[in-house]
């Protein structure tokens, strides 16, 4: 049965219900998350970031979902495409607006698709290519979608752009120490030699989860994430707001580790977290302190990772050095609809000549992965 598919002008707009249903339960498409964004002024008017999700509905029951934004920039969304604006603009053409279906300043792997109906997905990427053409914009890109998104997507035609990230793993360790074995001889003393600077300096650092965070320390952690973006020059994307609407409305799906020294905290790390998955997101410190990045980053998730039981651990964008902290290399994508047909046939050469490398890059991270090799 056909379905029917408008733009509205907020996640707010929608019933929380409705919503949530067609998700996986992941916080991070959760309609508290992405309505925060707006409510706090993360997203909307000023940001480049206009949310327009676009919605399906059959018989007036909503069954399809895209988190669709009308960006004005391509600033926080992980997957760079500067390049491509400065082609056109060289070429006197418009690149902006674009639309982009994506959780804002998240590079996480997630669906993008969203609904319970399979069979729907490649209907809705049909539909998402029709509306590039109907609002006359340059292009469309869909961020870090999970597989299912992508099997539609690539059905559809859209253009698939490769990366790389890097996960850890629970492999169901009793303790931080019986992970600590499973690495390679140097990944394992390196580690308890950074550990144990961040404790001689006098560091004491602690996991607080979800409604024990203290309206102190939310505050706290927003200096060390407002220091964060001053320390690279750049500006914050997040509100205070928004950060203390998480605390209250999604507490079940938050961890924040702190890190004190003589009495008063010096640096944090703000993460979400379901059954299966941590999601490294925030962090920043008030002083420099010797390896408390990684510390306060990598080690006290993974150590609540085995604690709570955890699947995985998901650092974020880049960042080579994780692998010598347990971490391997995994196959990110992206995809994207171009309107231009020339730019649409060189943006799909670039792509695969960008795989290319990426390949040769994924085979070297395969050697240097961090784990003992087997006897």
């Amino acid at each position: 049965m056909k379905v029917e598919a408008e733009f509205v002008g907020s996640i707010g707009e929608l019933d929380a219900a409705e919503w949530n249903a067609l998700t996986d339960g992941s916080p991070l498409l959760s309609h508290t998350f992405l309505s925060a964004l707006e409510r706090s002024g993360s997203v909307g008017e000023g940001t480049g970031w206009q949310p327009i999700p676009l919605i399906f509905r059959r018989d007036s029951r909503l069954v399809g979902a895209i988190p669709l934004y009308l960006k004005q920039h391509s600033y926080g969304e992980y997957v760079f495409d500067w390049s491509w604006a400065d082609a056109y603009d060289q070429h006197g053409l418009e690149y902006y607006p674009k639309l982009v279906a994506a959780v804002p300043f998240t590079p996480v792997t997630g669906a993008r698709l969203l609904s319970r109906e399979p069979a729907l997905l490649p209907q809705m990427a049909g539909i998402l290519s029709e509306m590039v053409a109907r609002l006359q914009l340059s292009s469309a890109h869909v961020l870090f979608p999970d597989e299912a998104s992508a099997e539609a997507l690539s059905a559809q035609g859209w253009i698939k752009r490769h990366g790389v990230q890097f996960r850890w793993q629970n492999q169901g360790f009793g303790s931080f120490d019986e992970f600590l074995m499973t690495l390679a001889h140097d990944k394992r003393k390196k580690i308890r030699h950074e550990r144990k600077k961040v404790a001689t300096a006098g560091v004491v650092c602690r996991c607080v989860q979800g409604r024990d965070i203290s309206e102190r320390e939310w505050d706290f952690f927003y200096k060390c994430y407002l220091n964060t973006y001053l320390e690279h020059h750049s500006s914050p994307y997040l509100t205070q707001a928004f950060f203390h609407e998480l605390g209250e409305r999604l507490p079940e799906h938050i961890m924040l580790a702190l890190a004190e020294r003589d009495g008063r905290y010096v640096g944090a790390a703000l993460n979400l977290y379901d059954k299966d998955c941590l999601y490294g997101r925030y962090w920043g410190a008030l002083e420099y302190i010797p390896n408390l990045h990684f510390e306060l980053c990598y080690y006290q998730a993974q150590a609540f990772c085995i604690q709570h039981g955890i699947r995985f651990f998901e650092g974020g964008a880049q960042g080579e050095h994780k692998l010598a902290r347990g971490f391997v290399q995994r196959a990110t994508c992206s995809f994207h609809q171009i309107a231009h047909p020339e730019f649409a046939a060189a943006i799909r050469q670039f792509v695969a000549r960008e795989q290319v490398g990426i390949s040769h890059y994924q085979q070297e991270l395969d050697e240097r992965a961090p784990y003992r090799k087997p006897a």
